[in-house]
Parts: structure tokens; C-alpha cells; sequence
């Protein structure tokens, strides 16, 4: 299917992703594990990130029950990681499998939900380690592996209040507002390569984040995050070749914290 001004109807086909090797950021639950779920059920090979190996061990097994690809699990703690790890993480998958040909920077940390005046220095620096700092040191780590894709996909995970900063969103919304300047950078800089780099903001989505952000929220009243996987797929496929540097919506105008 191609896919012009329309990608949230789109409609992957079963093989969309054969062959491919995947990489996923807080694949452990939430987002990631219905991403991960999602691009092994359409054939990708997925690599598995996550601080908490038992939930990355039991997305494994999911997969693998199911007779998809074999998955990759690689526990890392974005929150302390330094360089090294990640030049680790890439020698072992240039081991591994050769190549990346795509990488998903869903795991996010929300921190405080006070004004600026009351707001803790020591989340502040947690909210940015993990938001800015490691999806910056995995990209820079991921890119020869990257380059060594016929049609590599990089998808930042956006946010409404990343995109117009509101009261009480504190480091959250900084950390957004840098995640979208970093997506621009980096789409800049491959513009003339195979590598295609966007941002998708999933809105309002039920969460363990979002149950944080709005503890008085019904759940049952958030959209599941099975139902905006359309958007990965054709984000981390072929046929969105023709998109790049783009801020995309799962579920149309941007709202609050939607990862």
C-alpha cells in the first residue's frame, strides 16, 4: 500500500517487516511490548531493551510461543548506562546480525509533576538522562549498524506537551521539546541517505505512564496500545521511504502525555 497524507489508515501486511532486525526501547510493557509484539508478529527480528529482565524475558517467550522470529533480549538501565554500554550493546549486534534497520526510542522517564520553582534538581537530571541523553548515546551507537541497512528507520517517540510546553509538565515537556529538535537534527543530517528519521506522538494511550500522569483517569476510557500499531508498522517498514523529518499524531492534535 502507498501511503500519501493518510498513514493512520494504514494497513500492513503480514510480511511487511520479513528479514528486518528491530530494535525497541522499553520493550519490557506498554508501548514498547505492543510495538515489539507487533513488528515480530510481521516478521521482524526484534531486539528487546528494558532495565527489567524478567518482563523482557516474558515478551520473549510471547513471541517465541507464537512462532514468530526469534527475539534478542540486551537488559540496559538507561538511567545509568555510560558510553561504553552502548558501544557494547552495538559490537554485539554487529555480532549478532550485521546490521539495525530499525530503532524505536520509546522508554521515557515522566519525573515530577510540580511547577518549575518546587521542581527537584535530581529529577530534573533523571527526566534527562533518560529522555535526551541515552537516546542520543543509542543513536550515535546504533548509526554505523544503521548505515548498513538498505532502508533503515529511526521513530523518536513524541509528545503533545514536547511540541507546546504546559504548567506542571516540568522536565517531561523540556525533555520532549529536545526529543523533536533532536528527530530534526538527525533527519537533516541523513536527508541523503537510505535512513528515514520521524517522530510519532501517541496521544492518550493506557499506560502505566499515563495511569501516573492521570491517577483519576478510568482506563478503560484510554485507547489500548494495540490499537494505534498501524502507525509503527509504517513507520518502521518500506513504505514509508517517502517520510522524513516528519511529526507525526496517533490520534489526530497532540494532548498531554501520551506515552
Amino acid at each position: 500500500m502507498t501511503v500519501t497524507e493518510s498513514p493512520s489508515l494504514y494497513q500492513a501486511r503480514p510480511d511487511l517487516l520479513q528479514g528486518r532486525v528491530i530494535v525497541v526501547t522499553g520493550a519490557g510493557d506498554g508501548l514498547g511490548k505492543a510495538a515489539a509484539l507487533a513488528f515480530a508478529r510481521h516478521g521482524a527480528t526484534v531486539v528487546l531493551l528494558g532495565r527489567t529482565l524478567a518482563k523482557l524475558e516474558a515478551v520473549y517467550d510471547e513471541i517465541e510461543a507464537a512462532g514468530h522470529p526469534q527475539p534478542a533480549i540486551f537488559p540496559i538501565n538507561f538511567e545509568g548506562a555510560a558510553p561504553q554500554d552502548y558501544e557494547q550493546l552495538r559490537t554485539a549486534l554487529a555480532n549478532e546480525f550485521g546490521r539495525v534497520d530499525g530503532l524505536l526510542h520509546n522508554a521515557a522517564e515522566l519525573g515530577g509533576r510540580t511547577p518549575v520553582d518546587t521542581y527537584s534538581l535530581s529529577d530534573w537530571n533523571k527526566v534527562m538522562q533518560v529522555n535526551v541523553t541515552a537516546p542520543f548515546l543509542l543513536t550515535r551507537a546504533l548509526l554505523p549498524l544503521l548505515r548498513q541497512s538498505a532502508d533503515g528507520r529511526i521513530v523518536f517517540t513524541g509528545s503533545g506537551v514536547g511540541r507546546r510546553g504546559r504548567a506542571y509538565w516540568g522536565a517531561y515537556a523540556v525533555s520532549k521539546g529536545a526529543t523533536e529538535t533532536l528527530m530534526q537534527v538527525l533527519a537533516d543530517e541523513l536527508e541523503a541517505t537510505p535512513i528515514r528519521v520521524n517522530s510519532l506522538n501517541p496521544g492518550p494511550v493506557r499506560t502505566d505512564m499515563r495511569a501516573t500522569a492521570y491517577p483519576a483517569e478510568d482506563p478503560a476510557t484510554v485507547t489500548a496500545p494495540e490499537a494505534i500499531m498501524n502507525l509503527y508498522l509504517f513507520l518502521l517498514g518500506p513504505d514509508s521511504r517517502d517520510w522524513h523529518g516528519r511529526q507525526l499524531d496517533a490520534q489526530g492534535a497532540p494532548s498531554g502525555a501520551g506515552d
